[in-house]
């Protein structure tokens, strides 16, 4: 049972952490972040609250207006024993799949076939602290460090200031948690190896296993930036092993032979995201690093590893740092903060020298140092486009392990004297922070900042006076009992301390806020036929949100958007054929001009607004609270025949000839795969049999040889068969799928396929 101890520890901090779930049903979902902020779902509680829903943190919305939408479809989906191939919902139809934040084959979603979806999503939240500090406890221990280091390290990563900040995103660290049964395996695979040097263990096959799946894991949970940070730090640290191992051929081979088990078993996943990121706008999105201050970690933010909310705290409304504090907050606790230090300053063994290293290269590539600035100037694929203060999981975890390697070295240690220069250090740059207060910082600050910065270093000060105290009396009273009794209480200071700091970031919801229903969607949900719908307010139904009310729009938010809708949407909101980058979005497209020419052509025929809109097009055909549903009555459907087609030699050609052309009667297709295209057609008649995000289904019926348009997003993987025959989609109206019918009455279909 003692063996099992420590781990049942873990879980009941986790769970004291999740109380609120646990016993009240509250959800880790910003969901008052969707009853708080945005219309219709405002109107719906003005009753019981006409000042709005409060809702606890601004800065926390990504989560419901991303993550959460995306694998709700990946999981109706799944369930249905389809594959989630492409979403139809957003951004006039985009690759789901191929999207690897949609996590469609993360192993650990299968809590959502046994839980209603928001319990089930919950859960996973839960998790990510839970597995990341047993899986590290059991690498911590296999490096023989003692169970209180152990525990200590721990309990530092699994609230550390990159978990509290990304924990109810529900991807970023679910890739993370992995990381430290990555390395245990990698340590096992080479004891192992020495155990039986002829030939391989069955223990060494197991963990080789273990090493797959946590990778092949960590990949599909879904976010690219931190999987690439983590199986660098992975690589790394086995060839630190393998050269400690004497560089051993055969050992080599077998990690290759690992690393080609993995590859191939991702490949469902790599090749549709990189198809997609090859054909999306994500160079031309990413922010500009040489003006954007948030790009890198601002120096005066390592102050934040000292006191987070030393610049104020987005959940209590007062930060006034540089934007956002989710990317700069590396908070892992005082005591663990001092115990790294010593084990940075005193510690003298490989193990500290490989994680000391990883924590100060992974803050000089955080910070905008010139070696950070590089890859960015050298503008090197991937790398140049993903934010360097994501390192800071690699910081927050080496500190983490150095805490537990310098509590170990402390514990061991008969003269422990050492630690006061630690202290000494560490007093120092708390004096400095507070004459700097006293002394500059005022001549700077408003005197409401300078009160919230005041404010917010009391209780780190406090926090560091108390854990000095007691190092001291474990410095000159060094006796065993009393050591495991003040390690005891540090522990309990910690836990409370990191639990403070994590409880005033993280909401926790009423499940009744998570996607209320209400009467504009339910009058939207209840009309017939395909179409899309518009909001010419980003304070109605923002992006995304459509998805978990089955709802088409042409909004999104995606970083990976396709380049050819973003430049047709730029050009929309221009006014005229310009597709010239930057387009004036970054990842959040947002269409808003009921009057644009293409948005007609993209069949809106519902138009949300919170003011009058007066238009020859649009008849108001429903209200609630402050939204007023308008119907366009000249939107397309969403299939047509045409009677002309005009070819374009080039991209800017076919913008064009679309801002020139009669839409009603003309379609554009690029002609460079184009050869003896008619361009007269006869029209037919045209019925949408069965729409799903996969497949269309399709009946015609024509006089003659017509060309028929869906303006649905031109994809490589898309095919289209007539009467079971493959035939060849064009791409058409810059963006969009068209493809040639023979005469009569004909099926057709369209369908989306994996590669």
């Amino acid at each position: 049972m003692k063996k099992f101890l420590p781990i049942v520890l873990i879980t009941v901090v986790v769970f004291v952490f999740f109380w609120q779930f646990l016993f009240k049903g509250l959800l880790p979902i910003p969901s008052d972040t969707i009853v708080g902020l945005y219309y219709p779902f405002r109107d719906a509680y003005f009753k019981t609250n006409p000042s709005g829903i409060p809702y606890k943190n601004f800065l926390i919305t990504d989560p419901i207006r991303q993550q959460v939408p995306w694998r709700k479809l990946v999981v109706d989906a799944e369930k249905k024993l389809t594959i989630p191939f492409w979403n139809p919902y957003n951004l006039a139809g985009t690759p789901l799949l191929a999207n690897s934040q949609s996590a469609a084959f993360y192993p650990l979603n299968i809590v959502f076939y046994i839980l209603p979806f928001e319990f089930a999503w919950s859960l996973l939240i839960l998790l990510q602290p839970l597995l990341a500090g047993i899986f590290l406890y059991l690498f911590l221990r296999n490096l023989r460090l003692n169970k209180a280091s152990s525990l200590l390290g721990t309990i530092a990563f699994s609230f550390s200031g990159f978990f509290v900040a990304w924990l109810e995103w529900g991807t970023i660290l679910n890739v993370v948690l992995w990381l430290p049964l990555a390395l245990l395996a990698i340590d096992k695979i080479f004891e192992n190896l020495k155990l039986q040097a002829l030939g391989f263990r069955r223990q060494t096959i197991s963990w080789s296993l273990v090493l797959i799946f946590s990778l092949v894991s960590s990949f599909f949970a879904g976010h690219l930036q931190i999987f690439f940070y983590l199986a660098l730090l992975v690589l790394v640290y086995f060839f630190a092993r393998w050269i400690s191992y004497g560089k051993k051929i055969r050992a080599l081979g077998f990690f290759i032979l690992t690393g080609c088990i993995f590859i191939i078993l991702i490949l469902p996943q790599l090749i549709p995201t990189f198809k997609l990121i090859s054909l999306s706008a994500r160079n031309f999105n990413s922010s500009n690093w040489q003006i954007n201050l948030e790009w890198f970690v601002p120096w005066q933010n390592l102050i934040q590893f000292l006191a987070p909310d030393f610049f104020g705290n987005p959940a209590t409304l007062n930060y006034y740092g540089i934007w956002n504090y989710g990317e700069f907050v590396g908070y892992i606790g005082i005591l663990p903060l001092l115990m790294a230090f010593f084990a940075l300053f005193f510690r003298r063994d490989k193990k500290t020298l490989f994680f000391g290293s990883a924590f100060f290269i992974s803050l000089i590539f955080a910070l905008p140092t010139f070696l950070a600035k590089l890859p960015f100037q050298l503008n090197l694929p991937f790398i140049s486009t993903s934010q360097p203060t994501r390192l800071l999981f690699i910081t927050d975890f080496s500190l983490s392990i150095l805490t537990a390697l310098g509590l170990d070295y402390f514990i061991k240690l008969k003269n422990k004297k050492s630690m006061i220069a630690v202290l000494a250090v560490v007093s120092l740059l708390f004096v400095v922070l507070w004459f700097f207060i006293f002394v500059f910082h005022g001549n700077m600050l408003s005197g409401v900042n300078l009160n919230v910065t005041k404010q917010n270093l009391i209780l780190p000060t406090i926090l560091f006076m108390f854990v000095s105290l007691m190092l001291l009396v474990m410095i000159f009273y060094s006796r065993k009992r009393s050591v495991t009794f003040l390690v005891g209480i540090l522990f309990l200071v910690t836990i409370l301390d990191l639990f403070r700091f994590g409880w005033k970031f993280e909401p926790f919801t009423s499940k009744e806020y998570f996607f209320p229903s209400s009467s504009v969607t339910n009058f939207l949900q209840n009309q017939k036929g395909v179409f899309r719908v518009m909001s010419n307010d980003l304070g109605i139904l923002p992006p995304n949100f459509s998805i978990t009310y089955k709802l088409q729009t042409l909004d999104g938010y995606d970083s990976l958007y396709l380049l050819r809708y973003g430049e047709l949407t730029a050009a929309s909101q221009r006014g005229k054929p310009d597709i010239a980058p930057p387009f004036g979005f970054g990842r959040i497209i947002t269409p808003q001009d009921p009057s644009s020419k293409t948005t007609d052509l993209l069949g809106i025929r519902y138009i949300l607004s919170l003011n009058k809109i007066n238009s020859p097009k649009l008849n108001e055909v429903f209200t609630d609270g402050t939204v007023k549903v308008y119907e366009n009555k000249a939107a397309f459907p969403r299939a047509f025949f045409v009677r002309n087609t005009l070819l374009a030699d080039s991209k800017q050609k076919a913008i064009d000839l679309l801002f020139s052309s009669t839409l009603t009667q003309d379609a554009i297709v690029e002609s460079g795969y184009v050869k003896n295209f008619s361009s007269k057609w006869s029209l037919g008649k045209v019925n949408i049999v069965n729409y799903q995000p996969d497949t269309v289904d399709i009946s015609v019926s024509n006089n003659g040889k017509g060309f028929l348009v869906l303006t649905d997003s031109f994809y490589p993987t898309w095919h289209a068969k007539i009467d079971g025959n493959e035939t060849q989609i064009y791409l058409t109206d810059y963006n969009f799928r068209g493809i040639i019918i023979p005469k009569g009455e004909h099926a057709i279909v369209f369908y989306d396929t994996l590669f």
